[in-house]
């Protein structure tokens, strides 16, 4: 890909404007939605923009059918287009390629959600095409790169593009048209920086007060890394649990739109996603993905500052898998403090797992995960055991417990090979 001169194809308020005319037809306007909990929570006013009530349930869909009807309309796409996502790209590719009647060929990690391989193949209708290619979606990006240069079809970019930015940017318009008072704070989902170039583009013309907070997931912060560092920065690994943000490096194009623009830009721990994602269910009837709470799950962090602003967060998207639904469980209590692992050396007689129940656990305490294989040669044994706790605090009085008694051989919640393979 020529990469040259990209700065000089920054997005005007003119190109969004062509760009909402273009998907009048496609995309929803979507509601502007007043959250009555997490207003009285933080004491502010705190307005949902639900992009995942988009037909491909996130607001990708702007961007993707921008890029492809632009280049349709230049004949651009008569060998097809071909693209790289985590899922909620294809998704909008893959209906702009049945919409248009083009042929498209999307690569995705190998550890995509089936949901969302699904929901592809549902919206592209024969149109498209999946590769599974890698663990991450910069595997599949530069699987596809090569795809692109070997056969000529147009690579979507899933961010770094004129194009893309604009498509996402007609979401600022709409905000700032559905919005009745001026909007102190703006929440912003990041994972390669489109969707985040696209609200400064506008929101720095149109509402330059406004403070842009963008929020990424602690395992895959390539933004914060790349404004701390001035430049765009590839991180060595990630953790791909937010998969619709979880990017190694953010594009050169959407960071130099960003970087001079943003308030702030905070990274949340994926435990902390998680507890946001059930809470969202229990009390909300809203079904996020990961990459859908970023937002939601970062305002604790700002409490303070929001306390009596107008706040916007933009919530997006909702392609969950329910197969996740027992990790995702997992990761919010081991977060809160509420799930501990621990290998246990037990005595090798008669009885000993009834007295650790009796005097190690507490009265609400449960055993939920164990593991034990009795060695008749030897005088103990170790067994991997899971404790769930009703409060976060009695952990101190049964880890005392554990050692006094002698059961305690180590803690495994800060040993992340061993969690890997527990969680």
């Amino acid at each position: 890909m020529n990469t040259k001169n990209k700065q000089t194809n920054v997005p005007t308020l003119k190109h969004v404007e062509q760009a909402r005319k273009i998907l009048e037809s496609v995309v929803h306007k979507t509601p502007f939605q007043k959250s009555l909990r997490l207003s009285k929570k933080f004491s502010a006013e705190i307005i949902l923009k639900r992009e995942d009530m988009q037909p491909v349930r996130s607001y990708k869909i702007r961007g993707a059918y921008n890029k492809i009807y632009q280049l349709f309309l230049q004949d651009k796409v008569r060998r097809g287009v071909v693209c790289a996502s985590a899922g909620n790209h294809a998704q909008g590719v893959a209906f702009a390629c049945h919409r248009l009647k083009i042929n498209g060929v999307i690569f995705m990690p190998e550890t995509t959600p089936r949901q969302k391989l699904e929901q592809v193949e549902m919206f592209g209708e024969g149109f498209v095409q999946i590769k599974l290619y890698g663990d991450t979606f910069d595997d599949s990006k530069n699987a596809a790169i090569e795809f692109s240069e070997k056969w000529g079809a147009a690579f979507i970019h899933p961010f770094d593009d004129p194009q893309i930015i604009e498509g996402q940017a007609t979401l600022a318009l709409e905000i700032l048209e559905q919005a009745n008072d001026e909007i102190d704070y703006l929440f912003v989902p990041v994972g390669g920086g489109g969707l985040a170039a696209g609200m400064v583009t506008v929101f720095s013309r149109l509402s330059p007060r406004t403070h842009i907070i963008l929020a990424e997931p602690s395992g895959a912060a390539s933004m914060a890394a790349s404004l701390k560092a001035g430049k765009t920065v590839a991180l060595e690994e990630i953790d791909k649990f937010v998969d619709g943000a979880a990017v190694q490096k953010v594009g050169d194009l959407t960071f130099g739109i960003c970087k001079d623009h943003v308030t702030d830009c905070i990274s949340v721990h994926e435990g902390k996603v998680c507890e946001t994602l059930l809470e969202m269910y229990n009390k909300e009837a809203m079904v996020l993905e990961p990459a859908g709470a970023l937002t939601l799950a970062a305002l604790d962090q700002y409490a303070g500052e929001i306390k009596g602003k107008n706040v916007v967060c933009i919530v997006s998207g909702s392609n969950n898998d329910i197969t996740r639904t027992e990790e995702i469980k997992e990761r919010a209590m081991l977060y809160r403090g509420l799930k501990h692992y621990f290998v246990v050396r037990f005595p090798q007689r008669p009885g000993s797992l009834k007295h650790f129940v009796l005097h190690v656990l507490g009265a609400k305490d449960d055993i939920t995960f164990f593991e034990y294989t009795k060695k008749n040669s030897r005088e103990t044994a170790s067994a991997i055991v899971g404790i769930e706790l009703a409060c976060a605090s009695d952990f101190d009085g049964l880890l005392q417990r554990m050692k006094s008694l002698g059961y305690f051989e180590s803690y495994l919640n800060g040993t992340p090979s061993m969690m890997n393979l527990l969680v």
